[in-house]
């Protein structure tokens, strides 16, 4: 691949809608990748790598504050917008993968990020 050539998204349907209570974090299976979805209280979906960056446990465990998910180990917390860390003891950001919703589905694409 070139620098001129784009990556085409590769949606997964993961869920609708109703399958996602506001501020919630789910963890969805695609293939071989753990995800964590979450929808927001203001309707936005998003789709982060479900590992801490920090310790390796899931995020989806964690609770949402502010736009961030906290991770429930050692209180790190995450943007789910951009995936990166807002306190200690996480240093590293976490992927983001882009999200969109057709109808009432939600699909996220893992082979690119944001």
């Amino acid at each position: 691949m070139n620098r001129h050539d784009k990556i085409v998204p590769e949606w997964e349907a993961v869920g609708t809608l109703g399958d996602f209570e506001a501020d919630v974090p789910e963890r969805c299976e695609i293939g071989d990748l753990a995800v964590m979805v979450v929808r927001t209280s203001n309707g936005e979906v998003h789709a982060l790598y479900d590992v801490c960056s920090h310790a390796e446990v899931a995020l989806s465990e964690g609770e949402i504050v502010d736009g961030e998910i906290e991770c429930w180990l050692h209180g790190s917390t995450f943007s789910l917008k951009t995936g990166k860390p807002s306190c200690l003891p996480a240093v590293d950001p976490v992927p983001v993968y882009p999200t969109k919703i057709e109808g009432d589905v939600v699909y996220v694409a893992t082979n690119v990020e944001l």
